[in-house]
């Protein structure tokens, strides 16, 4: 509130300028309120049309999948017109869409005809008034401006004839005598015309000063009251009209909230129960279990639904047997503390549902889920588990009675290992497999359930050995008697040598031996550490050079079977098809180029090889196009990368055909290439013997020559250098580190 009102002519004076300039802003700024109007009203328009649009189109969808959502796609009972709750309760929500439309529709037409409208007409009038009041302040200051060119023609009427009185008094004392009388004559009537000037000069200032007052005092103040008056009738007639503004959308919003609240009475009626009752009574039908399944027997062998029991089938069993029944207890134990956190889940989204708990109920909900399907994969595994041990139990009883079973962990067999079980290798894709942790032995995963439960107990290292070569000689004499016979009908001759007889190399059924060698040949290539004859002392010291004395030691006391060594083996292969080098790091190779592998795929489906050609450098070339092989280690040493271009010549070998150049598959993009690999420091070590080779691996040294320690000793006795004489495996200890 104001206590005293301004007033303009009072502060102001002689400001009409600033206020008329003022004022014409305020009545101009008129203009821009109604534009505002008018363009809310295109919102509120454009929008109610929107509105309308959305609801027609949601309509439309509703219309097509009312019958699905309601009683699904393949109802048993046709619904005709009726629907569900849930679209009952949608159609309430777009029927209130649609009347908010209308509302801001007409909501729309009243911002144009109550405001705009009067507002653009309001905005003239005040003009209209405005420039009256400039045009009469315009008409003030020219009768000001006319008084004061009054004022200044009498004051240059008053200076001239000043002036000619001074011109007849100069004119009379320049006279002559006879023309004195006359001259004074003359200037005196100057003197009185003077006067008389002079007098209306005087009255005329009186009049410009009282109309000078009046205009700064009167009438200047009285027209900037005016204006001031002016601007003030607007502002009110603007505030009228603001008024106006607020009740027509307070009206609009108070119906669009009465429809809303009819929309929120109508929600809380659609029960979640009722559509699913709905969905019930139109697709309920006659349903019945689905039969059990049974025992069939193959179309190529007839048999019954009795369960095996010969002495390998009860192995099998058995073993099945104790898996089931050890991990029975513990899944019930999970399967408790599953459900315990499933039955909390539903607990906490009861409570969320009562209104007791703040939390989300999805999060709840997915939480809820993550537990079920755990609860689930254990029950199953449960049930798997009780089936197993029951359908066992009721068929050949508890065979686990007096059973002595392994403990078996998981293991990675990086050097080529026989299963104790079926005599194969545990290499290559098959390469992990398990081990005994009390007596040593080793088998496939998939033959793990076929071993027996006899485990000896924890043995030593020899025992190990000696247990060893007795579970390999019965596997290779059990695989021998499955294998099928050669072409010929005779297993092919054993090679005579130092180091006995051994099994002949032949070609064997993939699928029947199950054999993971990439080469497809039988497993029967393993030597056995009884099959071997150690060297004698006598026959070595036979064995003199010519020009030096050689100092001759015994050889190694034993020889350990490749499968107990734990040294990484360089491992060789060829080339299936030729690539060509497309990039840095890339080499291009021939197919049947063979090579030695150095660095294996770390799953970017490229390998690092070096090519055994004379002067090839190592490179990156596709896995796919590569054959892994690892070497055949020899029963009483690791057989020498260097051996691994052998010439031995295989039974059934196709060397003859003739190879046509074969097209390889697609290649993998490359990752960034090959990791560079961590060369090592290399060790030297000094021979303290001469020694002579005595079989494919091995290498000749002289006695203090120094050698590069390619592979130390692993536990069997020989360790593989780099000599003169090429690489090889020699006598441990035969060499000592420098």
């Amino acid at each position: 509130e104001v206590d005293i009102a301004p007033n303009f002519g009072a502060e102001l004076k002689d400001g009409f300028k600033p206020v008329n300039a003022w004022v014409s802003n305020g009545i101009a700024w008129l203009d821009d309120i109604q534009q505002f109007y008018r363009e809310r009203s295109a919102i509120e328009k454009e929008y109610s049309q929107k509105l309308s649009a959305l609801a027609k189109k949601y309509f439309e969808k509703k219309t097509k999948k009312q019958s699905s959502l309601s009683v699904g796609d393949t109802p048993t009972v046709t619904p005709g017109s009726l629907e569900s709750a849930s679209m009952t309760t949608w159609t309430v929500q777009l029927s209130t869409l649609e009347q908010r439309a209308a509302e801001h529709e007409r909501y729309s037409a009243q911002l144009i005809n109550n405001l705009a409208q009067p507002l653009q007409a309001l905005a003239q009038q005040y003009e209209d008034l405005r420039k009256q009041h400039a045009e009469y302040a315009a008409k003030l200051e020219k009768e000001r401006d006319g008084v004061y060119g009054e004022l200044r023609k009498t004051k240059g009427k008053y200076d001239s004839v000043c002036q000619e009185v001074e011109n007849r008094r100069k004119k009379i004392e320049n006279s002559f005598d006879h023309g004195k009388t006359k001259a004074q004559g003359a200037y005196q009537q100057q003197q009185n015309d003077m006067r008389n000037t002079k007098n209306t000069y005087l009255i005329a200032i009186n009049v410009t000063n009282k109309q000078k007052e009046r205009y700064y005092h009167e009438y200047v103040p009285e027209l900037l009251d005016s204006l001031q008056t002016l601007s003030e009738a607007k502002t009110g007639a603007l505030n009228k009209l603001w008024m106006t503004a607020a009740s027509l959308e307070t009206d609009t919003l108070q119906r669009s909230l009465r429809l809303l609240e009819h929309l929120s009475g109508e929600i809380p009626r659609n029960n979640p129960v009722l559509d699913s009752m709905m969905f019930v009574r139109h697709n309920a039908s006659q349903w019945q279990d689905p039969p059990d399944f049974a025992f069939e027997p193959s179309p190529v062998w007839l048999d019954d639904d009795v369960m095996a029991s010969d002495p390998a089938s009860k192995t099998f069993l058995m073993n099945i047997l104790s898996k089931s029944k050890a991990s029975v207890g513990e899944l019930k134990r999970e399967c408790d503390a599953k459900r315990r956190e499933v039955e909390g889940a539903k607990r906490v989204r009861q409570a969320i549902r009562e209104g007791r708990d703040k939390r989300d109920e999805l999060q709840v909900v997915r939480s809820q889920f993550y537990h079920q399907e755990a609860l689930h994969e254990a029950e199953r595994k449960m049930i798997t588990a009780e089936i197993e041990v029951s359908t066992i139990l009721s068929s050949v009883g508890d065979v686990t009675v007096g059973a002595r079973k392994h403990a078996f962990r998981n293991e990675t067999f990086r050097l080529p290992t026989n299963c104790d079980l079926c005599g194969d290798r545990i290499w290559g894709l098959s390469a992990k497999g398990l081990i005994c942790n009390d007596c040593g032995f080793t088998c496939h995963l998939k033959c793990e359930l076929k071993v027996p439960a006899d485990c000896p107990g924890e043995l030593d290292k020899e025992a190990r050995k000696k247990m060893k070569a007795e579970r390999q000689a019965s596997a290779q004499a059990q695989a021998a008697t499955l294998e099928p016979p050669t072409s010929n009908g005779a297993s092919s001759p054993n090679g005579t040598g130092h180091r006995g007889s051994m099994p002949s190399l032949q070609r064997s059924d993939t699928l029947g031996s199950m054999n993971t060698l990439s080469s497809g040949y039988a497993a029967s290539a393993q030597r056995s550490v009884s099959a071997l004859t150690v060297k004698s002392t006598a026959d070595n010291e036979t064995q003199q050079p010519t020009g030096r004395h050689r100092i001759v030691a015994p050889p190694p006391a034993t020889y350990a079977n490749g499968a107990d060594a734990t040294a990484e083996d360089e491992q060789h292969g060829k080339m299936l098809y030729a690539y060509q080098a497309t990039g840095d790091g890339e080499i291009s190779v021939s197919e049947g180029q063979s090579f030695t592998l150095m660095e294996p795929d770390d799953g970017s489906g490229w390998i690092k090889i070096k090519p055994s050609s004379f002067g090839a450098s190592p490179g990156l070339v596709p896995a796919s196009y590569a054959e892994i092989v690892p070497q055949s280690p020899f029963a009483d040493r690791p057989m020498s990368t260097a051996a691994s271009a052998s010439t031995v010549s295989l039974a059934g070998s196709d060397s003859g055909s003739v190879k046509q150049k074969r097209v390889g598959p697609a290649v993998a993009p490359r990752r960034g290439g090959a990791k560079k690999a961590a060369t090592p420091a290399k060790k030297q070590v000094e021979a303290l013997y001469t020694y002579n080779a005595n079989g494919p691996g091995e290498v000749d040294m002289e006695e203090g020559e120094r050698m590069v320690l390619v592979s130390a000793d692993q536990g069997d006795g020989w360790c593989e250098v780099e000599a003169r004489a090429g690489k090889g495996v020699v006598p441990a200890t035969w060499v000592k580190e420098v």
